[in-house]
């Protein structure tokens, strides 16, 4: 059995015993593992400690701000950010070990994740490669804390592994669509506090522009009626978010 990697995995929970330990078990050569949880009302936290995970418990602060809460917890400067229903593949974990089996070529990791949606692994559109930096030095990089789709901003040089990053959520389609619903009404709130604005051309144009982009130049039709939905989905995502800032607009201005 090869020696642990001098990095930490971080990883927030709420509830998610049904995809935790299957987390955990893909990046088992993490000399520590973090889990932060806000609550959990099932087994999350019983499953976390038998894997050998350090717990944390942490009211919750929002995705990014959370994140950089368990990134801070970490032992090691080198952290590796999953949530609770990825993992990594065998290919993504060798990777991960040859590039930190010396002085790292980077300061930042991105990996290709691939979602599965409606029972498939989509291959095109929106849904693959779906490039995310997740393996990072902490002194070099930081979540964002956007309310919504935070990613990891990185000084230096970022470079890309081999394998992918396997996201399976077990939430049904309506828990999907309701998130959807949340996040864009975020995006809208966000949007409209920089003062932006939406036009009746934009509410019309970008739906039709991201499935153009999306299903046809991305091959999106490739996966079969998943990857139609996955992209129809993502294209009324974009009009509710202009929608919404437009309704947040009007309601500001008592139109």
């Amino acid at each position: 059995m090869s020696a642990p990697l001098p990095i930490s995995l971080c990883v927030i929970t709420r509830d998610a015993a049904a995809q935790l330990d299957a987390c955990l078990a893909s990046a088992a050569f993490a000399d520590e593992q973090v889990v932060v949880d806000s609550g959990s009302a099932d087994d999350t936290v019983e499953i976390a400690r038998r894997r050998g995970a350090r717990v944390i418990e942490q009211r919750w602060l929002g995705y990014g701000a959370q994140k950089n809460f368990a990134v801070a917890q970490a032992t090691h400067d080198w952290v590796l950010c999953l949530d609770a229903d990825e993992r990594l593949s065998p290919e993504l974990a060798d990777s991960i070990r040859a590039a930190m089996a010396g002085p790292p070529a980077a300061t930042a990791f991105r990996a290709a994740r691939r979602n599965r949606f409606l029972g498939r692994w989509l291959r095109h559109g929106e849904g693959y490669p779906d490039w995310n930096l997740r393996l990072f030095d902490r002194r070099h990089a930081r979540w964002t804390e956007d309310p919504v789709h935070e990613h990891v901003v990185a000084d230096g040089k970022v470079a890309r592994l081999a394998g992918d990053l396997l996201h399976e959520s077990a939430e049904s389609l309506e828990d999907y669509l309701a998130k959807q619903n949340r996040y864009t009404t975020l995006q809208a709130q966000a949007m409209h506090a920089r003062g932006e604005r939406a036009t009746a051309a934009r509410i019309v144009l970008a739906p039709l522009l991201r499935f153009i982009r999306l299903y046809f130049l991305r091959l999106g039709f490739l996966d079969g009626t998943a990857g139609f939905v996955h992209v129809a989905i993502g294209c009324g995502n974009s009009m509710l978010k202009y929608a919404k800032l437009r309704a947040l607009h009007a309601a500001r201005n008592g139109e």
